[in-house]
């Protein structure tokens, strides 16, 4: 479909029916079920399709690496349309033809070729969705973190069904589930995200216009420096991501316990965006970035020794620092130091580097050290989460003459 050929005109305010956030908190939801079940789980699927944990580890690094070059693409082709959603309904619905592919093979090459499809198209939403859901927090007061934190509720809602149903159902429910969600997630688009124009003036750039302010971007040293940093903290979730459902049941904690432990997490997360935005406004996003990476370094040592599960629990809580943290940090920030007309690309950049390229490398070597040290592979990235420290600070100091 040509971006120019969606012409639909329509208020920028819908009158009458849910209020935006309403609205918003639903559509976060829908597509968090989705990754509420590939991420925690889609290493079992793999597994029981017979991979190894390297080739598992190539598997989900591939999108990942390739996310630099695809998500910029996406975003600066998704800002070729007249409304920001109808780019989100088209690639759910690819994304949700990608996964159902998972079903059809049990080849290497296939089930890359079928989770880079639906890994990298169901990523791409994210921030296209966070433009507007940033920009109406803003303008009519409401926090970003509780629809952000819906999705996550939802999150644990689909993980702990999930570990439920894999007590008496086949992995291949997994791949199912994905993809089902990804269609539901396309109709929810549709319906519930506010019709909002990506170029409210009415102006639309052309193409080259829209790749030179990519590339201004680029040039901008904090802007670099600040993704980079969420990089590679973000990125050391990579190891945790991909292993820790198959470290977990070896050492022999049930399915549904996974899934609890995960859903902790994931809920400490929620915790943190819903009730403590005002501190993160009070703090600033460079303060907190350096909470989020202090607490990773924590967190992956400590997982390196396989702590008991009692232990695991308050381990799974420092998700709020080492995720919820340092993602609404790197968020504010970009939104900061990028002008409006680039909103779109610079968070699609800051995705793709933050959950992208520095995840992806994290991830490819995650396998390889699955294989060869088990848990000890959680060192590698409290190391990544060292450098993360170090970026984070340095951006502090120097946020303080750049960042108004």
């Amino acid at each position: 479909m040509e971006p120019g050929a969606d012409k639909t005109e329509e208020p920028p305010l819908t009158k009458g029916g849910l209020p935006t956030l309403v609205r918003l908190c639903l559509f976060y939801a829908a597509i968090y079920l989705s990754s509420g079940v590939s991420l925690p789980y889609i290493g079992t699927y793999l597994r029981s399709r017979g991979l190894s944990g390297g080739e598992i580890g190539l598997v989900l690094a591939v999108p990942l690496l390739l996310k630099p070059f695809t998500g910029a693409s996406l975003a600066v082709w998704a800002d070729g349309f007249t409304l920001r959603r109808t780019p989100m309904v088209l690639l759910l619905v690819g994304a949700g033809l990608g996964y159902a592919g998972l079903l059809a093979t049990s080849n290497l090459l296939w089930l890359i070729l079928f989770w880079f499809i639906g890994q990298t198209l169901l990523s791409t939403v994210s921030p296209l969705i966070d433009v507007i859901t940033l920009r109406r927090a803003r303008t009519e007061s409401f926090n970003y973190g509780v629809p952000r934190g819906t999705g996550s509720s939802t999150f644990i809602a689909a993980n702990l069904t999930m570990g439920v149903i894999l007590t008496f159902a086949a992995p291949t429910i997994i791949a199912i589930w994905i993809a089902a969600a990804c269609f539901v997630g396309a109709v929810a688009a549709a319906i519930l995200v506010p019709p909002e124009r990506v170029h409210a003036e009415g102006f639309k750039p052309d193409r080259s216009e829209r790749w030179k302010g990519l590339s201004d971007l680029l040039r901008n040293r904090t802007f670099v420096l600040a993704v980079v940093t969420a990089g590679l903290i973000q990125g050391a979730h990579a190891f945790y991501y991909g292993f820790s459902a198959i470290l977990w049941r070896k050492q022999g904690i049930s399915e549904p316990m996974i899934g609890v432990l995960w859903g902790v997490g994931v809920a400490a997360e929620v915790g943190f965006m819903w009730f403590l935005e005002p501190l993160r406004r009070r703090w600033g996003p460079e303060r907190f970035l350096i909470l989020g990476a202090l607490a990773a370094v924590l967190r992956w040592t400590a997982y390196a020794f396989e702590p008991p599960l009692w232990a695991l629990f308050p381990l799974q809580m420092l998700h709020a620092m080492t995720f919820a943290a340092s993602f609404l940090a790197s968020l504010r920030l970009i939104e900061k130091l990028a002008p409006g007309s680039a909103a779109s690309p610079a968070q699609a950049i800051n995705s793709a580097l933050s959950s992208g390229f520095t995840l992806g490398v994290a991830t490819l070597a995650s396998g390889p050290l699955f294989d060869a040290l088990g848990a000890k592979g959680y060192l590698a990235t409290a190391f990544m989460a060292l450098l993360g420290l170090g970026g984070a600070i340095l951006l502090s100091r120097r946020s303080r003459h750049q960042i108004v």
